[in-house]
């Protein structure tokens, strides 16, 4: 059961002054003073203005929404894509007596109800969603009414196409906070370049005064490099970790097989280590990470699966075994070293044959040409009301459904089409006794709820509705309906499920110009890729210098800094020497056969972009579709090609 807020004490501090806060601070959060920028940002927020913090990992960026959710009124909302980082603040929260919650699909049935039930009561202070919560048609239900105070966004960067972790779902935010009458919104994120602050800005209505940024400078961590051949860096890993004193080490590594590898040569070596990825079971991550928390495991070989809000404050090392995507992920995968302000090191492992595996994953994210027209040819087709399955769309167009998802934001922002909202294509319910349940209701809900009941197809266990139909027959719009079997299934009177994830959209122009669009957008991709990979060579640019590394990493965050003195040129004055970057030759692997498998399977394998990403190791919803092509031998048995070269020797084959 979750805690009851000491209400006196928060109607107490109802006057919105620092002063409050700082009491607050140290009355239920143990502290005595607030760390760098945090009383800046709670000051604008407790004013009424929207702020956004832009603190390095573990500075206290979560205390910048945690304290006034306790004074203002109504609900903060939290948007978070990590259940674990989610998981993690909650059980913090609970212990301090703070009523928060989170909803997500990790919860039980009997769980999710009694968090909604909990909202629904106003018994919340704090609840946390992922982002693409904001259009889900049953929430924007359940919270239809309810007092936000606040919406704070965790990893804002996301919304700027600009940033390194663009996400669609994002650029929906500023609009919904407007539509659902947010009062201020606070954007957090760890690693924003000047650009992307401004993108922040621009979306949440974010003074140029109430953006603190707290600088990215650690005096603490000591950045280093050192140049290597692929062959040579699992035997220069095991010797620093030995050579070094002991402690608690993370090693990120690109792949999945080889946070397997790392970890399995380490304990063959004689070190307590273990891989963690997202391709492992649930409940081994989670003893992986429980254990690495608690010093009962010394080094954990991950993916970047690993990290994002693991709030361990002695982190001794940080090895990037592979080369990061960008300084973005480098400095947020840095950061989780020495946050107890003691000195750590953080060194990087360059290869310039990484290069290949990062800039494959950028072009193979691009649709190629005939799956982009179809996509737009469907939505043209559809005429002025698109009813879309995002999931349906990626399956019969062949793009990866955050790539859908992008390129629907995409039409969204060049005025095309507007989201009417998502919704549930199946809704299905039990109900023990009809009969009992109208009872309980006064006679006009009681006519209300029949006509609802009536419109549904009852078969053994399951009544499905017909949305349709209940629209008909009670004259009310889909949201009324869905309210009142939210308030049924609050009071234990049916059990709901749905299904059939859909999204509605109103096209805004007469015609929509194929041809046009699908340049535009394919200008998009074109000019994605080269950020991309301008950030992927910027990373092993940064691997030659032969000036600061600190300074160099923090003027790209808009930071000056002249001298470090703690990082390994600074230290010694060495500069990595790198060996020339190597790629396997397509005249040296085996493609016998694979025209045959090309030509066995044309939905997944029939066009010469399909077949380039499969060589390289990169699935696709086609792949995926067909049983077992996953575990063909030609997959991923190109992956150390560039992926140029591929595509060039595919489209000669075509």
């Amino acid at each position: 059961m979750k805690p009851e807020l000491n209400q006196g004490k928060i109607q107490r501090l109802t006057d919105l002054t620092l002063d409050n806060a700082r009491e607050l601070l140290g009355t239920t959060f143990g502290f005595d003073d607030f760390r760098a920028g945090q009383g800046e940002v709670i000051s604008a927020l407790l004013q009424g203005r929207s702020a956004a913090a832009i603190f390095p990992t573990g500075s206290g960026k979560s205390l910048c929404y945690q304290l006034p959710a306790l004074m203002l009124p109504g609900l903060t909302l939290v948007i978070s894509p990590l259940i674990a980082l989610m998981k993690d603040q909650i059980d913090g929260l609970t212990k301090k007596g703070v009523a928060a919650e989170r909803l997500d699909s990790s919860l039980s049935e009997d769980q999710y109800r009694q968090v909604t039930s909990d909202l629904r009561q106003g018994k919340l202070k704090m609840l946390f969603v992922a982002p693409e919560r904001l259009s889900n048609e049953r929430f924007l239900a359940m919270i239809n009414g309810i007092e936000l105070s606040l919406l704070a966004v965790d990893e804002a960067h996301c919304i700027s196409s600009w940033g390194h972790n663009f996400r669609p779902d994002y650029l929906k935010l500023s609009r919904a906070s407007k539509e659902l009458g947010v009062k201020r919104v606070l954007a957090l994120t760890a690693t924003a370049t000047p650009q992307v602050c401004d993108d922040m800005a621009a979306a949440f209505d974010i003074a140029s005064d109430d953006i603190i940024n707290t600088g990215f400078h650690r005096p603490n961590l000591e950045l280093r490099v050192t140049g290597c051949s692929d062959g040579e860096r699992m035997a220069l890993l095991t010797a620093r970790i030995k050579e070094r004193a002991p402690g608690p080490t993370i090693i990120y590594v690109s792949l999945q097989r080889h946070a397997e590898d790392v970890a399995r040569h380490l304990s063959q070596s004689g070190l307590d280590a273990r891989p963690y990825h997202a391709g492992l079971k649930q409940d081994l991550r989670g003893s992986t990470q429980d254990d690495f928390m608690a010093g009962r495991l010394d080094i954990v070989c991950a993916t970047i699966a690993f990290g994002m809000g693991v709030d361990k404050s002695d982190i001794r090392y940080v090895y990037h075994y592979h080369q990061p995507k960008g300084f973005e992920s480098y400095i947020q995968e840095t950061g989780r070293a020495g946050r107890d302000g003691k000195p750590s090191v953080c060194e990087l492992f360059a290869c310039p044959d990484d290069l290949t595996v990062l800039e494959n994953f950028v072009y193979g994210d691009t649709p190629d040409a005939a799956s982009l027209r179809s996509f737009i040819t469907d939505i043209a087709y559809q005429g002025p009301d698109i009813d879309v399955s995002t999931y349906e769309l990626s399956r019969g167009h062949d793009i990866r459904n955050l790539v859908v998802n992008t390129l629907l934001t995409r039409l969204e922002l060049s005025g095309i089409i507007r989201s009417e909202g998502f919704y549930y294509g199946n809704i299905r319910y039990t109900c023990a006794d009809e009969a009992a349940v109208l009872a309980a209701y006064p006679a006009k809900q009681t006519d209300f709820l029949r006509k609802i009941f009536a419109s549904s197809k009852t078969a053994k266990i399951w009544s499905t509705l017909d949305m349709d139909e209940a629209k008909a027959t009670t004259g009310f719009q889909r949201d009324v309906i869905f309210r009142a079997l939210g308030d049924l299934e609050d009071k234990g009177h049916i059990k709901m499920q749905l299904a059939g994830y859909r999204q509605r959209f109103r096209r805004l122009v007469d015609t929509l110009d194929i041809e046009s669009t699908c340049q535009a957008l394919q200008a998009t991709f074109d000019e994605h890729e080269g950020r991309e990979i301008q950030r992927i060579r910027r990373v092993l640019d940064y691997a030659t210098l032969d000036t600061c590394l600190t300074a160099h990493l923090l003027k790209y965050f808009g930071e000056a800094l002249e001298r470090c003195g703690h990082c390994g040129v600074c230290i010694e004055g060495e500069v990595a020497k790198l060996p020339e970057r190597t790629t396997n030759s397509l005249s040296s692997i085996d493609l016998a056969g694979f025209d045959e498998v090309c030509s066995s399977n044309p939905s997944a394998l029939a066009r010469p972009r399909q077949q380039a990403r499969f060589l390289c190791g990169m699935s696709s919803p086609a792949v995926g579709a067909v049983r077992g092509l996953r575990g063909n031998r030609f997959f991923a048995a190109c992956e150390n090609v560039p992926f140029a070269e591929l595509l060039a020797h595919c489209e000669q084959g075509s």
